[in-house]
């Protein structure tokens, strides 16, 4: 009998830990759930008899090391920076890992180690990365495959609110961590734009975005993520002139957010004790220069629109004013950030309820070369979730872990080391049952003449 040890079992595994329990029987497997929760373990569990619930400290060494000794594969749902831990345990022990985290510096040094040990440590094999990685390696190796030479590579992901569900002036509701939306983008955003590097600050991403458009669904604000470049090697595009990954939202979300960087309202360096004493109008207003008050811009929205040279009506400050930032509310937390406060009261206005669906969008553009002719790829991923619980985030994160988990558990991998999957022996089976399940890219591929012609009609 196989075991499989899962640490960490929050909304991101439910996908994972369902479907390697409904192949439990068929496989001989026994699934442990562990999580500092007993309860919410038992919850994820639900009685399967396949399935076991604990509870042990993560970090806490001596507690750990029992629950992996008696597993043949450890998945780690921890947060990225927790996996190190389990991973010299793992190598220690040598047992078999998986994460859909990036690989760390740390972890990448592993490389050789879990070599020797005949070990598989597969790692960014969620949605993103993951789904990113697969659907982009099968799409450029098809291309190259039929002769083409690849000439630019864009990327783009969101998880949003679906069009059903969406009932709020942001367009956006959480369905993964808070914090991580609230500090996106934060440092220097890079990529390569016809052979020139392109560096955008922070201070800068969210007022330079991009409109993308996405066949039947419309157009979206896009905004570069800070790592494009590091893809041209993993991908094999060391000559690529153009590559960039980027970051969708609903259409207006950029303008609005960017007044709140510029503000300052998502640092998260500094602590203001007497956080609980202030207002939210109060606190707003603490980011404002003062000779905005002496020159007779009473309201917190006219000042606002004055310093951003903004109309007083414009919808970015409309979407302030419904979180709240304009209001004598108390602010509930003390001895926090301002970062802190907002992810705070975001949480409370962007959750989704639970009849409410989200929504996955990915879409990969491709212009290459085949002969002399300049054509364009484009590949596009449209996936709904279920409920607040079963959303298409889990799924698309916790799936394609659990479909990696299954073949190592079978000894279909035969690659050993810390391991991505952009490989065909790991994608393609991987890939090949998401189809199955209904999460498929559609894929159009003409002459460039022809999309823009497409792409001109959209407008």
């Amino acid at each position: 009998m196989k075991k499989v040890l899962i640490i960490g079992a929050g909304r991101s595994a439910t996908s994972l830990i369902h479907y390697l329990l409904n192949q439990a029987n068929r496989y001989n497997w026994e699934i442990t759930v562990a999580d500092m929760s007993i309860d919410l373990a038992k919850d994820k569990v639900n009685g399967h008899s396949r399935g076991l619930a604990v509870s042990f400290n993560a970090l806490d060494a001596e507690e750990r090391l029992p629950f992996l000794k008696a597993a043949d594969l450890v998945v780690s749902m921890l947060p990225a920076h927790l996996h190190i831990h389990v991973a010299k345990d793992c190598l220690e022990l040598g047992i078999n890992l998986a994460t859909a985290s990036y690989v760390s510096p740390e972890l990448k040094e592993m490389h050789a180690a879990v070599q020797d040990k005949d070990l598989i440590f597969l790692n960014e094999i969620g949605l993103d990365p993951g789904i990113d990685h697969m659907s982009a390696m099968q799409m450029i190796n098809n291309i190259r495959n039929k002769g083409g030479k690849i000439n630019a590579f864009y990327s783009y992901a969101g998880g949003l609110v679906a069009p059903e569900s969406d009932n709020n002036p942001w367009h956006y509701k959480f369905s993964w961590n808070p914090r991580n939306v609230v500090l996106a983008g934060q440092g220097v955003s890079q990529y390569l734009y016809e052979d020139r590097y392109r560096h955008t600050p922070y201070h800068r991403l969210f007022s330079r975005s991009d409109l993308v458009y996405v066949p039947e669904m419309g157009w979206y604000d896009a905004y570069p993520n800070r790592t494009s470049l590091k893809y041209k090697g993993s991908y094999g595009l060391d000559d690529i002139p153009t590559i960039m990954r980027g970051t969708l939202r609903y259409k207006g979300f950029c303008k609005a957010w960017d007044l709140l960087v510029r503000l300052g309202l998502t640092d998260d360096t500094y602590r203001m004790a007497y956080a609980d004493d202030l207002t939210y109008r109060q606190w707003l207003r603490s980011y404002l220069p003062q000779n905005l008050e002496r020159i007779g811009h009473s309201t917190i929205r006219v000042q606002i629109a004055t310093l951003f040279n903004l109309n007083y009506s414009d919808e970015a400050l409309d979407k302030l004013e419904w979180l709240g930032l304009f209001s004598e509310e108390k602010i509930p937390l003390d001895d926090a950030t301002s970062a802190q406060i907002l992810q705070d009261l975001l949480e409370r206005k962007w959750q989704l309820e639970p009849d409410d669906k989200d929504m996955i969008l990915m879409q990969h553009e491709v212009e290459y070369y085949l002969g002399a002719e300049k054509r364009r790829h484009l590949s596009t991923l449209v996936h709904l979730g279920e409920n607040n619980v079963n959303t298409a985030m889990a799924q698309l994160v916790g799936l394609p872990l659990a479909i990696g988990v299954k073949h190592i558990l079978l000894g279909n991998f035969k690659q050993r080391g810390v391991l991505i999957p952009i490989t065909p022996e790991i994608y393609e089976p991987v890939m090949a049952e998401l189809a199955e399940m209904g999460i498929v890219f559609k894929e159009m591929d003409v002459a460039l003449e022809s999309f823009n012609e497409y792409f001109s009609e959209a407008l």
